[in-house]
């Protein structure tokens, strides 16, 4: 059985309402955004508002969660409520395609999106929602994005390794530059798995990293890995 919440080290994640519990796609998002400019960000599909909450403690920006699924909406709001920098935070119970908040818009747009196009998909409905583009597609994310971000905002995404690849050459019609990869594999034998691309307007080199979760043993992880989530697990 999950647990009702997730512990961390400066916040407490409850998750028995939203639709996807807390994982590791999640901490490696809100743990590896680049923020260096972040004064306003947008986080679509916040879900339990774990990245919108790891953002907060990273930063000191002001930070908008758009969550289309009601539940998980009203667990976000709960747990940005019993964090330490919620007056920092708005979350709104909207989908990307129906946000427009007039003239407002944003140096950093992060997302742990739906991304499975042609998987089989989870009997939950709501699973479904939240990890299947049917509900997303990538032209309206992309679509999204581009209305909402400044012109020299930076656009951060994490996906699986074949979906990244093809999500590159997409956001390149859209007018967004892919100009950083990390490159995640679970373990060092194993192929990459997950991909956090980082996009702006502006074509530039594209850096690319390599982070390795584990040494090969469960739960012996690597010393990259301990040091980027530290400030947010208990175990570290």
């Amino acid at each position: 059985m999950v647990n009702n919440f997730f512990s961390f080290k400066q916040f407490i994640i409850y998750q028995d309402r939203s639709a996807f519990k807390v994982g590791t796609d999640g901490v490696l998002l809100g743990a590896c955004t680049d923020i260096s400019i972040a004064n306003k960000i947008l986080d679509i599909g916040a879900g339990t508002g774990l990245i919108t909450i790891m953002l907060a403690q990273r930063s000191n920006a002001e930070i908008v969660a758009i969550e289309p699924d009601y539940d998980s909406y009203i667990q976000a709001c709960e747990n940005v409520t019993l964090c330490k920098w919620r007056t920092r935070i708005k979350v709104r119970n909207c989908d990307l395609q129906n946000y427009f908040p007039g003239h407002e818009k944003f140096d950093l747009i992060v997302t742990n999106a739906p991304y499975f196009t042609n998987s089989m998909k989870n009997p939950d409905s709501r699973k479904t929602f939240s990890r299947h583009n049917d509900s997303l597609t990538q032209k309206e994310l992309l679509s999204g994005t581009i209305r909402l971000l400044e012109d020299n905002g930076k656009f951060q995404i994490i996906m699986p390794y074949a979906e990244g690849s093809v999500f590159i050459a997409e956001a390149q019609q859209w007018g967004l530059y892919c100009n950083s990869i990390l490159k995640i594999k679970p373990v060092p034998s194993s192929e990459v798995t997950r991909l956090i691309l980082g996009f702006s307007r502006k074509k530039e080199k594209v850096t690319e990293r390599f982070l390795t979760i584990e040494r090969g043993r469960r739960h012996e992880f690597t010393e990259e890995y301990v040091n980027l989530t530290k400030d947010f697990y208990l175990k570290f």
